[in-house]
């Protein structure tokens, strides 16, 4: 066993990592911070060593708290554990630390992995759970992260919690709270000489990732402008809190738990299990800040792909266009308007595969219609592709409606199943893809449409929650779940390891399963299923908190009844992230498809800003009935900002560009340049941008070059 060294120091040029491991305690993560690494010095100790929040909570059963309520903190086991060695490496653009700890009197081998991208300020950390005794041992919850290191020996005094709430239609929606008023009053600690019982806590349920919140948040001090952003990278079940102790306050990440999720796991002598991962970020200047090395680690992150260089604009059919009937006769004069715009693929979404219009509790075999292609779909495809677009069809993989063969034909262990029988959800069943079985049936499917069909992209949706999950062959519903989730992803993987330039969209009824487990193999995002064009732009303006510019696919679906105003300021929707076009351009003026192909090509100019740029919002995070929207990219030389005025806004609006403050910047309007300008004024005193915007509904976007 390694002698115990007092304290570890980890990191490189951008981040900073400190551990306690002495003391007679558990390991405990006491600072992360956005400097180059350096030997801590003696003066900083007694402060740093206040935070007393141990790296690892472990439930397990027979050892719950030792302090009860909500809180997911202060675990018998996780006290009792005691740091034995550590190990650092590099490879690949990364480094690495790993942290062994020891409960001996439950037989445990703890390992803590924390890894971090090279020149980023965050990092990852999971847990690995090993049985060394001779006894099993059920888990109840494993922490993937636990600090107390955001103000050790502080209060929650002046920091703001930031968090998103979540739901069909209206995602994204961030809130930014002090502490203090959310969930944590002042109790006066010190009086009582005992840690709190509540905390601010934030779970999901069921297989919805993000059904109700974003598996992500943030905490700033207002003080000082730390701020962390962090994420639970996880495409199921997942918890964070934020709770305030003696020593400062504390932030809990967890993967799925027995209090939230029904999750349960024993392990036997010998074997282990690795919770999910988390990730935080740190900043120095506030949100933004946080929110750009969190933004730059989810890069490093994301699988390597030829779609993050080449950022294709995609044209859907679905979205207040064909609504799920798609035949011959409606798609060939689509296919041809989307290319004339400029669209490099043409997805064919739902009802392909649908004989009778009723599909929804039908679907699974995935054979194309021949009521709705009397020739074949390959007669659509080959139009496709004659009009210089690659093809790509919807499917939602991971059900099987009631009413289909597959129902009867597939095992039935091979799908989710309660108290040993099959569920049922709004129609359909859900596959379980630990099942060979189901795994077999997707791989052909997908195989045979590529092959058949040479499809290039498949928009993959994902419209129910089953619940918990699935209690065949677990120890517990959300075991089930956790073990699904891990075979879906390994699936993925398996689909583009074949498929190497296939590209595939994550869907989930829009928004409800955004998260970086899937978003790290998947190339987009659908940001939402809004229909309403006035509604989007809070959810597009703030989709970069939760999704890469690059992989954030907003709908613009401008329509022939629109005014030009209404139509530029769809299109607008979807120009700072992945243009994502739909609307009858068939059916348009030549006046009105001029603005359409111009907002396309707008797109072009800065697509490849997009893999490169720093969000900002110069008005703060969107609310959901703000007038004024703006949401910027930036990048060392430019920024895009993209302004939207919705009806009942202020006829003007002041904008705050603080990176800008004292230069005269270059000012374009990127789109719409054929509408009229909006007046302006620069104060470069003050660094505000002042406009006065046209007749609402209206956008601009515009390019702003920095001197």
């Amino acid at each position: 066993m390694t002698s115990q060294p007092a304290r570890i120091v980890w990191g490189h040029d951008a981040l900073t990592v400190e551990l306690i491991t002495g003391n007679g305690g558990p390991v405990r993560l006491n600072r992360i911070a956005a400097v180059p690494v350096r030997p801590a010095r003696a003066d900083e100790e007694s402060t740093r060593d206040r935070a007393g929040q141990p790296l690892v909570e472990l439930l397990v059963a027979g050892d719950g708290s030792v302090w009860s309520g909500p809180r997911q903190i202060e675990s018998i086991a996780g006290a009792r554990l005691r740091y034995s060695g550590h190990r650092t490496s590099r490879e690949d653009g990364w480094i690495r630390l790993e942290i062994d700890q020891f409960d001996d009197e439950a037989g445990l081998l703890v390992t803590s992995v924390l890894r971090s991208p090279l020149a980023v300020a965050a990092l990852q950390a999971e847990t690995t759970v090993l049985v060394s005794g001779s006894e099993p041992v059920t888990l109840h919850a494993v922490s993937s992260l636990a600090t107390g290191a955001f103000r050790p020996g502080g209060g929650a005094d002046g920091i703001d919690v930031v968090w998103a709430e979540n739901d069909w239609l209206a995602e994204g929606r961030w809130q930014r709270r002090p502490l203090r008023e959310h969930r944590l009053p002042d109790i006066d600690l010190s009086t009582h000489g005992k840690n709190p019982r509540g905390a601010l806590v934030l779970a999901s349920h069921g297989s919805w990732s993000s059904g109700e919140y974003l598996p992500a948040g943030a905490l700033v001090d207002t003080a000082t402008g730390t701020a962390w952003a962090f994420q639970v990278e996880h495409n199921g079940a997942w918890r964070w809190e934020v709770g305030e102790r003696l020593d400062g306050v504390y932030l809990a990440l967890h993967g799925p738990g027995d209090a939230d999720h029904q999750w349960r796991h024993t392990l036997e002598p010998g074997q282990e299990f690795t919770s999910v991962p988390a990730a935080l970020a740190v900043g120095d200047g506030g949100l933004e800040a946080a929110m750009a090395a969190l933004t730059a680690y989810r890069r490093a992150l994301v699988r390597p792909h030829p779609d993050r260089e080449a950022l294709p604009v995609v044209f859907n059919d679905y979205m207040n266009t064909l609504d799920g009937d798609p035949t011959t006769q409606r798609l060939l004069p689509l296919v041809d308007a989307a290319a004339r715009a400029g669209a490099e693929y043409f997805c064919i979404d739902a009802g392909w595969y649908d004989e009778d219009g009723t599909w929804w509790d039908s679907v699974g075999a995935w054979e194309p219609s021949t009521t709705r292609f009397p020739d074949g779909l390959g007669e659509v495809v080959d139009a496709i592709r004659a009009a210089g677009m690659r093809p790509g069809l919807w499917l939602e993989p991971e059900v099987v409606g009631v009413r289909s063969p597959l129902a009867d034909s597939l095992p039935p262990d091979a799908f989710f199943q309660r108290d040993g029988r099959r569920q049922a959800e709004n129609g359909r069943y859900h596959l379980d893809l630990r099942h060979p079985a189901a795994v077999a049936h997707l791989d052909a499917t997908v195989d045979r449409l590529v092959e058949e069909f040479g499809i290039r992209f498949f928009k993959l949706d994902y419209n129910i929650n089953p619940g918990a999950g699935t209690d065949a062959k677990a120890d517990a519903p959300g075991a089930g779940l956790l073990a699904h989730n891990r075979a879906h992803l390994r699936w993925l993987e398996g689909v583009l390891d074949r498929h190497p330039d296939l590209v595939l969209e994550n869907c989930g009824s829009g928004g409800m399963r955004i998260d970086y487990a899937l978003l790290a193999r998947l190339q987009l995002q659908s940001t939402s299923d809004q229909q309403n064009p006035l509604l989007y732009p809070p959810i597009a303006a703030a989709a970069p908190m939760a999704v890469l510019p690059e992989q954030s696919a907003s709908w613009a679906y401008p329509q022939p009844e629109m005014t030009d105003e209404e139509i530029a300021f769809t299109v607008t929707t979807g120009l700072l992230g992945r243009l994502y076009l739909s609307g009858h351009l068939n059916r348009m003026t030549a006046e009105q498809f001029s603005l359409v192909r111009d907002g396309v090509e707008a797109h072009r100019a800065i697509r490849a800003h997009l893999a490169r740029a720093i969000p900002f919002w110069p008005l703060g995070l969107p609310g959901w009935t703000d007038g004024w929207i703006a949401l910027g990219l930036r990048t060392g030389d430019a920024s895009v900002l993209a302004v939207w005025r919705r009806p009942g806004a202020d006829a003007a609006v002041d904008l705050p560009l603080p990176h800008l403050r004292g230069s005269t910047p270059g000012m374009d309007v990127l789109y719409p340049r054929r509408l009229p300008a909006w007046p302006h004024a620069w104060d470069a005193e003050a660094g505000v941008l002042r406009l006065d915007g046209g007749p609402a509904p209206a956008a601009r976007v515009y390019r702003l070059r920095h001197t």
